[in-house]
This record gives structure tokens, sequence and C-alpha cells, in this order.
């Protein structure tokens, strides 16, 4: 299709009496082009007045609702919807449809790949995540791995990290406890991703985990499964670590990396004109205080630990590696152990069926005296009679017995 500028550019040429072959090798029309321009064939009018092509007509077109629906809705493959499509009527190729598929993927990606970019009110929300940055050699010349535990305020972007030779629950919730004092509160919500940390299984907070949350009023969120871009702000602040903080950097142990740590979070990290907010978060973060969950020094948390354990037939259960009692009532079956402080409490069905003290030291075995005794009388309960197991013959006093001088007069 010719254009208006080409158009007059031809016409400008034909009036300077240019010949038709030097004005097709000048503008790379052909001759027939130009002489209907110079023939009044083409003109201004008649480009303007020139309607669009109209899109071209696709045998697939009539079934295009019904396809995305199977392919957003049930994810199914061209091969399923083929003879689906064709008992309605469809003559093409499958090739075409196979082509239509894949756009309707790649337009779902595109979208799946969009996040909506939202800031939360001063209080709400912070992120938290673990990372693996690396190996060092500890005093014993063995390869220990290091890990970085980091949280940081969704609204002003605080944050505070912790390394740690550890990602085990007690470690992770030491970890919060200092984070929580270093922003001087507690956020309301904290995001996570499904870590076994925060998650036992769908639906199912790690219980030990979920009594510290209930013990500072903190609300557990994950984010859902393959949707990590939710959690977006901490993870870039993993990166950032790893690339301004340890790159290139040497320490002489985990404590002198934690002291390097607090001193980067102090100089550089918190005070930086952050690339979103255009403001430095520990700026904003004294603005946000006021707005987290304040601290109760007078109410510290003692964390427990609930594992589930079967009786075994001598009426004990392990926990720490030491055995404890309960009543003999409950040999073989299920029971619930939580360990608090020095505390370990026994439960059955949600009933406390026995309660001890921690074991001093690894490997003992603690047990009440009431717990025995009713093992003993269980024991004594359940023993045959001697003799019983053996012999199934019952006496009779009635029977009279032989005089033995007859066996010696038969010679026996």
């Amino acid at each position: 299709m010719i254009t208006v500028d080409q158009f007059m550019d031809i016409k400008t040429r034909l009036a300077n009496k240019q010949s038709l072959r030097s004005i097709a090798q000048d503008t790379g029309h052909s001759r027939n082009t130009i002489r209907k321009i110079a023939r009044g064939k083409h003109s201004l009018q008649t480009l303007s007045e020139k309607k669009p092509r109209k899109p071209r007509a696709h045998k697939i077109d009539p079934f295009c609702d019904y396809i995305r629906k199977q392919v957003s809705e049930y994810n199914l493959s061209s091969e399923r919807i083929l003879p689906e499509i064709q008992a309605m009527g469809y003559q093409g190729s499958i090739h075409s449809l196979r082509r239509y598929v894949a756009s309707i993927k790649a337009d779902s990606q595109r979208l799946a790949a969009a996040t909506v970019r939202f800031e939360t009110p001063p209080g709400k929300q912070a992120q938290c995540d673990w990372g693996h940055v690396g190996k060092f050699l500890d005093a014993t010349g063995k390869l220990i791995d290091i890990y970085v535990f980091v949280i940081a305020l969704s609204y002003s972007r605080q944050m505070f990290i912790r390394f740690t030779t550890s990602m085990k629950i007690p470690t992770f919730i030491e970890c919060h406890q200092r984070a929580f004092e270093f922003f001087e509160g507690v956020p309301q919500t904290i995001l996570y991703d499904n870590m076994a940390q925060v998650r036992s299984g769908p639906n199912k907070l790690n219980t030990t985990f979920a009594d510290f949350s209930d013990h500072f009023g903190f609300t557990v969120s994950t984010h859902r499964p393959y949707r990590p871009r939710t959690k977006g702000k901490v993870e870039r602040m993993v990166d950032y670590i790893k690339g301004n903080f340890l790159n290139a950097r040497e320490f002489s142990g985990l404590e002198d990396l934690n002291l390097q740590g607090q001193k980067w979070l102090d100089e550089t990290a918190n005070v930086r004109i952050h690339s979103t907010t255009q403001g430095k978060p520990f700026e904003f973060w004294q603005q946000e205080k006021d707005m987290l969950i304040a601290l109760d020094p007078s109410r510290p948390f003692i964390p427990s630990m609930r594992i589930e354990r079967t009786v075994s037939k001598d009426s004990f259960v392990a926990a720490g590696n030491s055995r404890y009692s309960v009543p003999p009532a409950y040999i073989g079956k299920r029971v619930e152990i939580t360990m608090q402080g020095t505390s370990i409490t026994i439960r059955s069905e949600g009933a406390i069926i026995a309660e001890h003290q921690e074991a001093e030291s690894v490997g003992q075995t603690i047990a009440k005296e009431e717990h025995i005794q009713a093992l003993w009388e269980t024991t004594l309960e359940r023993r045959p009679l001697q003799g019983e197991r053996h012999c199934n013959v019952t006496l009779d006093e009635s029977v009279q017995s032989c005089d033995l001088s007859r066996y010696e007069e038969a010679g026996v």
C-alpha cells in the first residue's frame, strides 16, 4: 500500500518530467503503480477512502471460546480437544489447534507473571525468609553450612538479619525474638513461604511455632505455592545481602559475621535511599515503630515442643533421648508429649496422664512409683499360676494311691 508521502513524492517527480523507469528505481514502486498515479487512477481521495483489509477468517474461529475454556479451566491438551471440536464441526488441522492452544497458555503465563505492587500500612506486615549463603571452616576444620535469617518490615523496609548454622525451630524462634527487640515491637502479620518451621502440613501450623505466634500476638500468613512473588520484598533483600554485604567479605567465625552484619545494617542497609520508597528505611521505621505490637518484658516466651509417641510395652515413652513413665493402661497407644522449659507433660486424647521434670542428663529413665506399681500389679494379674501353663491335667483327690510294694513284687 502506498502512503500519502510516497504519493506526493511520485507526483513531484512526475511534475519534474522524471521518467517512469527512473522514478521506479528511486522509490522502489513498480512502473504500473507510478503509471496509475500519472493517469490519475491513484489520488489522495482514493487513498483516504481505502478501507482497511478485513481480518482473514480461520476455521478455528467458531470454536475459540470453547477451546479457551477447556484449556483455562481443565488444562486439556490439543490431542484431547481435537475430537471434541471435530464433533462440533471443526474441519481444520491439529497444527492450527496447537498454535491456538499455545497462544492461550502464553497469555496465561504472562498474566501469572504480572504482580500488582501494593504498599502496606505502618505496622501491618513483615516478610521473612531463610537463605543459604555458603560454608565456612569451624575450629575443627569441618565445613559448616551458614544460613541467613532475614525479616523486613513491609512499610519502612527496615531490615534485620541473623546468621546461623541451623534452620531448626528453636533457632528460628530465637531469630524472631532478636528481630522483635531490634524493631522494638511485633508486626501484626508476618508472611512466610511454606517452610517446615512454619507449616507441618496443608492448613496446619507447626505447633511450637503456633504457640510462639499466639504468645506475641501476630498472625502467620504463607503465600500460595509456586507464587513467591507475593513475598518479593524480602526475597530481593536476600539477594541484596549476598551482593552488597557478603561478597568478598572475610570473618573469623559466626559471632564475628553477626557483628559485621549488625554494623552493615546500621551503617548501610537501613540508612540507604530505598529504590521503591525513595526514603531511608530507618527514618520510615521511626514513623512505623509506634504502630507495632508492643513487647511485654514481664511475659517471656518459654518455648514448648510437642511430639507424638507410642507407649512401649514396659509403659514408657521416649522424648529428648530420655524415657518417661506413663500408666500401663496406655501401653500401645499414641500419646502427645509437650516439652516446655523443664516440664514434660504427656496427654492422651487431650487429657493429662503423666507429668515429669525433664531428665538432668541424656539417657536417663524417669519413672513414677505409682506407674511402676500399677505395671507390676497388671503383670501379676496376667501371669499364670506355677505349672498352669504346662499342665492340663486336673488332679482329683478321690483317686487312691497304689502301694509301692506291688511294683517291687512285679520286679519293676
